[in-house]
Order: structure tokens, then C-alpha cells, then sequence
């Protein structure tokens, strides 16, 4: 077999294994409010998802960003605030939407209640959500995507929709069926990926009053936009800075970090952070072998992120290492070619679209993929994202939610965050709904019928002139 780099695989019949009016591929924040908005009124949903939970990176210690705007003011509303809430009240799973000087605003969650609640939610909403299913292919005849075929423990089966719902966050599932995508910047880089870990034992206490209480010459986080006030006045907070601490670790210990910024997220339990230190240069995260190297690579660079944390920063003088996270937070893969390309300048000029499905305000926010650092340009207000963005080129009834629309690698580094994401998944699965029962493709549904059920459930959408406008069948009733 030395030197075969290619086999023939026998043609076979694949069996099909359900049909659906809507299948979503990919349980994470996007697929998750996909799937709820797509089933409310009775048609069939299922929901696939390759790991054995969902909530996708809402499971690794991050906390969801992108609740409130630069003004202040909540601009995600609807099924994931909803999601929220319930998390809230019968998990006590969440915070409340901080604000913050940095990110805007912060919203910590439980891991392990964020798989439960969103498990419960999705089947009491009577979505067929199938673990352990790996998207392995898309049926496409003559430009229409048909279904998925799926590798399981139980074989290679075809699942048949009349609409498909890409949430993978990669998307994989418009690659396989030949929609034009792109990847990374304009030499190819993309953002690195984090592996996130878990310390315990740590006085978070005493860190937030270090940074509050110290003399204006030590204040290295004020170069991050975080005032002392910020910690002096929140017992659940998140630290982006301390770069000097981190070069003198660096020159005392010879540690390997590979970050200039020390980035530490309380937990929601007493004594709990989350670490997002790590960080993997050249990781394709569309690719298994880097992939695989990531991982590797993300928990060798651990240990030494520990001796600094321990031995530098006040606060963890007693702390332990406790886990990693499931998997490698990616920050940015593939992005398809739709209908409408956002961009930096629709971010920067705070752009308003007559088929707006969600709004946003998290400022465009790179890791470099060259170096170390960070990028970070915000646009003082709110921007939309337009309807066309989720519909990609080429591929009839196919939707794309979450990190890889239709997007600039500048303007994806805005819209790829947490809450953003779970409101495109709540616009496309109500545009898939409509698509099904007006029997018309997503490119060809009613956007202001889209936009009115959008409002009917609580989403923020903007007038032209910025304000947030109103439901007419509220407004009625």
C-alpha cells in the first residue's frame, strides 16, 4: 500500500433516517435558538449535533457577550434572552447583563446548566435532537440541498429537510454543498483559538480590590479601557490586562505565554475563574490533524500560565487547577459568500438595513493572527445585520447562522460573538418556518413578514432613525 494515496469506495445505499421540514445542523448558541424559533407552530425540527450536548461554546467558560450595546442599553432581546432567564431562575445558571467598559456588557453562565436548560428547552419545544452525529456530506440536485448525509455510531444514513439550517459555525455544511466561502484575512490568517481552563480557590476578592485600590503608575489594565471603579463596584467581573505583570514573569521564570494580556473571567461559584490565556497560532479549525496539534499545543501552554497566575497575580496565591474546557474555543473558520457581504465600514458607520434581522454592538474585536495581540475598534453605537447575509450564494434552501455569514474577516471579528450569534439562529429559524409554509425558498420569503414575527417575539430592531422599533400586533392588542 506504500505510496496509494487515493481508494475507491463502492457505491452503496444510504438509508434515510428521518425527514424533517427543518433540520438544523449544529447544537451551539446559533443552532439552539434556530431550532426553538423553527418549531414554534408545530413543524417538524431536528436539530444534529456531534458532541453529546448542546450550547456549543457557551460550555467552556466563556461568558456571552454582545446582550448590551456601547449606549448601554440591551439590543438582544427575544429567544436568548429568554434563554437567560431561564438559566436564571431555575438553575441559577446566570448573571445578569453586566456592563462593561471593555466588551460592552458581560453575561456569565453555568456550563453544566447550560446543557441542561437548553436540552430541556429544546425538547419541550419538540425538536428530535440526535447527539453523537457527525455531518458528513450535503445531498444537493440541481442547486437545491436536498438534506445532510451523517456518520454515527449507527452508520452512514441520509436525513432529508425541506430547509437546512447551517449552525456549525464552520460552515461545513454550505462548503459541502458548493457555496463560494471564504476563510481568514487577506493573507489567509485566521484568529486563533483558545483553549479555556478552570482554576478554583482563587480570591477574587482581593484580585478586584488589587486592581481597584492600586496607585495610578501600577494600573497596567487602564491600557484595556477597564477603570479601577469597574472593579471596586462588581464582585463578578473580568480582567483584560496586567501586561507588565506578564513580562516579568516572562523575564524572572522564562515562562512560555503566549498572550501580553492577562485575561481571567469569575465563575458564577465562589473562589471560581476561567482562564482565556491560551492561544494557538495557525489553527484551522476546519482541519482535524491542526486541530488535533491545537489541543496539544493549548494544554501544553497551561502549565505555565498557572506558575504566573499563582506566583504574580494577587489573589491566586491559593488557587487550583480544576479542568479544561470540552474543546478549543475557535474564533473563526470559513465564512460563505451571500447575498450581501457585511463589512467594516457597515459596522463603523452603524448601518441600518430595511431587511435587518438583529442588531448588534460588539465592537469589531481581532485576535491577531501574526502576533500576540488584539485589535479592538468600536463604533459608538448599535449596527444591523442584514437578512441577506444568512442567505448564501448559489444554494437554494439553505440558511447560514452564526460566525460564518456572509461577512469580512473584520466585520465577522463584531458579529462573531455569543448573543449576536443565538439572534441570527432565532432570525433564521423563523425564516425557515416562513419558507416552509409559504412553500418558497429562504432567498424569496416575505423579509417584512420575517421582520413583524421577529417583532411579535421581543426581537430589537431599529427604525432608521436608531430607536427601537415597536411590534404593530403588540401595538394592537
Amino acid at each position: 500500500m506504500t505510496g496509494v494515496r487515493f481508494i475507491e469506495e463502492p457505491a452503496r445505499s444510504i438509508p434515510v433516517s428521518a425527514e424533517y421540514d427543518v433540520l438544523v445542523v449544529g447544537g451551539g448558541p446559533s443552532g439552539l435558538t434556530a431550532a426553538l424559533a423553527a418549531a414554534e407552530d408545530g413543524l417538524r425540527v431536528g436539530l444534529i449535533e456531534s458532541r453529546s450536548f448542546v450550547g456549543g461554546n457557551m460550555t467552556i467558560g466563556l461568558p456571552v457577550l454582545g446582550f448590551l450595546g456601547q449606549k448601554g442599553n440591551q439590543i438582544i432581546d427575544g429567544l436568548p434572552q429568554k434563554f437567560i432567564e431561564r438559566l436564571r431562575r431555575e438553575r441559577d445558571g446566570a448573571s445578569e447583563h453586566r456592563p462593561c467598559p471593555l466588551h460592552m456588557g458581560i453575561t456569565l453562565v453555568e456550563p453544566e446548566a447550560v446543557k441542561t436548560v437548553a436540552l430541556e428547552m429544546l425538547i419541550e419545544a419538540g425538536v428530535d435532537v440526535l447527539f453523537y452525529t457527525f455531518f458528513a456530506g450535503a445531498l444537493v440536485e440541481n442547486d437545491i440541498i436536498r438534506g445532510v448525509i451523517t456518520e454515527s455510531k449507527t452508520g452512514r444514513t441520509a436525513i432529508l429537510a425541506k430547509v437546512v439550517i447551517d449552525c456549525s459555525g464552520d460552515a461545513d455544511v454550505a462548503y459541502s454543498a458548493g457555496v463560494p466561502t471564504e476563510k481568514g484575512n487577506a493573507d489567509g490568517g485566521m484568529q486563533p483559538p483558545t483553549l479555556m481552563f478552570c482554576l478554583a480557590g482563587v480570591d477574587t476578592d482581593a484580585l478586584r480590590m488589587s486592581i481597584a485600590n492600586a496607585p495610578p503608575e501600577a494600573r497596567t489594565y487602564l491600557t484595556d479601557f477597564i477603570p479601577a471603579e469597574y472593579f471596586g463596584q462588581n464582585r463578578q467581573f473580568i480582567v483584560v490586562g496586567m501586561r507588565e505583570l506578564i513580562a516579568k514573569a516572562k523575564a524572572e521564570r522564562g515562562l512560555a505565554i503566549p498572550n501580553e494580556r492577562t485575561i481571567i473571567i469569575t465563575g458564577l461559584k465562589k473562589g471560581e475563574v476561567w482562564i482565556n490565556m491560551t492561544r494557538v497560532k495557525g489553527t484551522d479549525g476546519t482541519n482535524a490533524r491542526s486541530l488535533t496539534k491545537g489541543e496539544i499545543e493549548g494544554r501544553a501552554q497551561i502549565d505555565d500560565i498557572v506558575t504566573y497566575l499563582i506566583n504574580y497575580v494577587p489573589g491566586f496565591e491559593k488557587a487550583y487547577f480544576t479542568k479544561t474546557a470540552p474543546f478549543l474555543g475557535i474564533r473563526e473558520t470559513r465564512r460563505i459568500l451571500g447575498q450581501y457581504v457585511m463589512t467594516q465600514e457597515d459596522v463603523l458607520a452603524c448601518t441600518h438595513f430595511d431587511d435587518a434581522i438583529a442588531v448588534a454592538s460588539y465592537p469589531i474585536d481581532i485576535h491577531r493572527p501574526s502576533d500576540d495581540g488584539c485589535t479592538l475598534i468600536w463604533c459608538g453605537d448599535c449596527y444591523d445585520i442584514p437578512y441577506r447575509s444568512l442567505v448564501p450564494q448559489k444554494i437554494g434552501n439553505l440558511l447560514v447562522a452564526g460566525r460564518s455569514i456572509s461577512a469580512t474577516h473584520e466585520a465577522m471579528g463584531a458579529i462573531r460573538v455569543m448573543a449576536t450569534c443565538m439572534a441570527m439562529g432565532e432570525a433564521a429559524g423563523r425564516a425557515a418556518k416562513i419558507s416552509v409554509r409559504g412553500n418558497r425558498p429562504p432567498a424569496d420569503i416575505d423579509i417584512e413578514e420575517l421582520r413583524r414575527q421577529q417583532l411579535d417575539h421581543g426581537v430589537y430592531l431599529r427604525n432608521p432613525d436608531g430607536s427601537r422599533a415597536g411590534s404593530p400586533n403588540r401595538a394592537a392588542a
